[in-house]
């Protein structure tokens, strides 16, 4: 697998948000404006504490095999990847998500002086924020996964000298 850059989840990031942002203008011109999920940020910090908990599980185990303890439990491949596929596809979701969100916010902060809008924007602030917990959490996890030989394989990683 590649490594996720940090460019493509900060052009999916801003696009998502330029997009929500006109998008809310457009739809706050016919009179309405969607709603901002209450859970959003409740649900994208659950998937972040996840991704988390894995990498440091996984971290722990990899580790304690490395340093050949004796009662290490080991890290079946399969199962690394699956977490590295995991913390990919999450982390791109939360890009898409969170820019979502911080288009809306940005939208939103004209009318903070509108109860029902100053509470939709502090929402979208909230889920702004967890998602990109959800994108470090993906990035660690991934970090965590990745073998010794692929930082010869990474051609933005400084070479080593022999």
């Amino acid at each position: 697998m590649k490594e996720l850059r940090i460019r493509v989840l900060a052009g999916l990031f801003l696009g998502a948000g330029v997009l929500a942002w006109a998008g809310a203008r457009l739809w706050d011109s016919l009179g309405t404006l969607p709603r901002v999920p209450g859970a959003a940020p409740v649900v994208l910090a659950v998937i972040a504490v996840i991704l988390l908990a894995t990498a440091l599980s996984l971290r722990t185990r990899l580790k304690a095999q490395r340093e050949r303890q004796p009662d290490a439990k080991g890290v079946d491949p399969l199962v690394a990847a699956r977490a590295v596929g995991f913390a990919q596809a999450s982390a791109l979701v939360a890009a898409l998500v969170a820019g979502g969100y911080a288009g809306t916010g940005v939208f939103l902060l004209e009318f903070l002086d509108i109860p029902a809008r100053r509470d939709q924007a502090i929402t979208a602030g909230f889920s702004v924020l967890a998602g990109l917990g959800v994108i470090a959490a993906a990035l660690f996890l991934e970090r965590v996964c990745r073998l010794p030989d692929d930082e010869d394989d990474d051609p933005d990683h400084p070479r080593r000298p022999n």
